[in-house]
């Protein structure tokens, strides 16, 4: 499924679509840059020149299996004389290209794959184009930064939760069991019931006794008050599916969370963390 990104350049917003693991940049964006009055023309006039045809031809061959060389060099033999007009559309459809895309609606517009893109962005302004890499290549580490942050919380949530049979006690985080009271309370937020289940507070009851703290409960959490978390909210999700009362999962809830509690509070895949 394609995704929809924006950059900003000097200003000037940028669409950006992912597509398949490509990057494709929104030309009409660049267009609108040098002539907001008239998009459509500039991207015309780009196409219909030789050089445009050439690089977009060369590129299919390239990278698209699928493409029609023949349509190819008809166009190429017709560009540049006075006659010859070409459109995204016109190019998509002869030739199967997917260089370029063509995208109607609220996020429309016309998109080139990001080596084709820069080169539309030179013949509009060189200026601006080194600002587009500039800005794409930051939005790209940006990218790469999360994905490894990702990766690496998930492989180490999944160390963490095999070492859980250990047996460490820490009195300080492990959840105390619930009173008489709160097993008798129905908590309408799924989440309150969580947070009652491992921190024995709803949020709001936390807020009121933290007046003068940013944030909410679960931003003060330890490390291991976040993986028991984590593991709560996919039980809890079982138990909703199996049509469970609220106040019978709270119950199992708390119970699971103090027993994985204590299993973790010395594991030694935490202790690296901290």
């Amino acid at each position: 499924m394609a995704k929809l990104n924006k950059m900003e350049v000097n200003g000037n917003a940028i669409s950006l679509l992912s597509n398949l693991e490509q990057d494709y940049i929104c030309i009409t964006d660049i267009a609108r840059y040098k002539d907001p009055e008239h998009i459509d023309d500039i991207i015309k006039n780009w196409l219909r020149n030789r050089n445009t045809i050439e690089l977009l031809g060369f590129w299919e061959i390239l990278n698209n299996p699928d493409f029609k060389p023949v349509e190819f060099d008809g166009f190429k033999k017709q560009a540049g004389l006075n006659s010859f007009t070409m459109t995204a559309k016109k190019w998509i459809e002869a030739t199967n290209a997917i260089g370029i895309i063509s995208k109607s609606g609220r996020y429309g517009g016309t998109y080139a794959h990001k080596d084709i893109a820069f080169e539309f962005a030179s013949w509009i302004s060189i200026e601006f184009k080194l600002y587009i890499i500039k800005e794409f290549q930051r939005l790209k580490e940006d990218e790469n930064k999360t994905k490894n942050l990702d990766w690496n919380l998930q492989r180490t949530i999944s160390k963490i939760n095999y070492k859980i049979h250990t047996d460490a006690i820490k009195e300080n985080l492990i959840p105390l069991s619930l009173t008489a009271a709160q097993k008798n309370f129905i908590y309408a937020d799924e989440a309150d019931t969580l947070n009652v289940a491992i921190f024995g507070k709803t949020a709001k009851e936390w807020r009121a006794e933290n007046p003068d703290q940013k944030g909410n409960i679960r931003d003060i959490a330890s490390i291991e008050q976040l993986v028991v978390l984590s593991n709560l909210e996919s039980i809890n999700a079982m138990f909703i599916q199996q049509e469970i009362k609220q106040v019978d999962r709270l119950l199992k809830l708390n119970e699971i969370a103090i027993v994985q509690m204590k299993s973790l509070i010395n594991t030694k895949a935490l202790d690296r963390l901290k």
